[in-house]
């Protein structure tokens, strides 16, 4: 599946509030996915010493196709596209690579 699949099925299964004016629904969406996904990498540390368990990587697929959803909603609030936003990182990192400068801190390096 491609992003435009993808993001035209996805758009098919929004219901929040405002679909289409409303920003910070998917925002404050995916948030809260990416915070379960922490919590839940969080306990590998806690129970399981660091070392990743047969199931996890099914449960982070979870939390990571409803943070997708709600990224895919973010961008179409936004007017962009899953694409768009995917082409202008890989530049950005492609050239912060070609001057050096993958390493370090700072949005604009």
């Amino acid at each position: 599946m491609d992003f435009l699949d993808y993001s035209n099925r996805a758009r098919k299964l929004a219901i929040y509030p405002n679909v289409g004016d409303n920003l910070e629904y998917p925002t404050l969406g995916l948030c809260s996915e990416a915070g379960e996904l922490a919590g839940k990498v969080k306990k590998i540390q806690r129970d399981h010493g660091g070392k990743i368990p047969y199931d996890f990587r099914l449960k982070a697929m979870k939390e990571l196709g409803d943070a997708l959803w709600y990224l895919d909603a973010l961008c179409h609030e936004l007017g962009i596209t899953l694409s768009d936003v995917a082409i202008k990182n890989i530049h950005k990192l492609e050239d912060r690579q070609a001057r050096g400068v993958l390493k370090g801190d700072g949005d604009d390096r």
